[in-house]
């Protein structure tokens, strides 16, 4: 029977792997981001963060989209201060879980908590709260990236 590895030869790098290559930013391990930075914001739901502000049917509460905003916000912030010159990061991928509703004048407080890299991504543990009540928790990832590139690239993709 034959290794699966020994079987692949040239190929036993994952493809996930082989793409990652010229995207990502070189950063030497003394210039990376110290795991742990942390930061919290504030909002008050005023009547445009509901989700009736998208369809008068639906209850005047804190909308799922504006929580994870706020929760991206906070990933954001936590790391700012400590990027090195040129880079920002933008919000790869989300997972979050929104567990309880809040009506317009509530006061929301996200968290965001640096808790480790995959590959380029920066990885962020997240919760908002609106008083006693945790109101979402879950992860947002972010990515390091040239805004010039990445402001490039996006225009490229627009259609004439």
């Amino acid at each position: 029977m034959k290794k699966r590895s020994a079987a692949r030869g040239k190929h036993s790098i994952k493809r996930s792997e082989r793409k990652r290559g010229k995207r990502e930013i070189a950063e030497p391990p003394e210039q990376r981001l110290p795991v742990g930075l942390v930061a919290t914001v504030e909002r008050v739901v005023e009547h445009r963060n509901t989700i009736q502000a998208f369809d008068p049917n639906l209850p005047a509460v804190f909308s799922t989209p504006a929580m994870i905003g706020l929760m991206e916000y906070a990933s954001v912030m936590a790391v700012r201060p400590q990027l090195p010159r040129g880079v920002i990061t933008v919000g790869t991928r989300i997972e979050v879980d929104h567990l309880k509703a809040v009506p317009p004048g509530a006061t929301v407080q996200a968290f965001a908590k640096f808790v480790k890299y995959k590959g380029r991504f920066l990885v962020f543990d997240v919760e908002a709260r609106s008083g006693e009540h945790i109101i979402g928790r879950g992860r947002v990832f972010r990515a390091l990236v040239d805004p010039q590139k990445h402001g490039e690239k996006a225009q490229a993709r627009v259609q004439p």
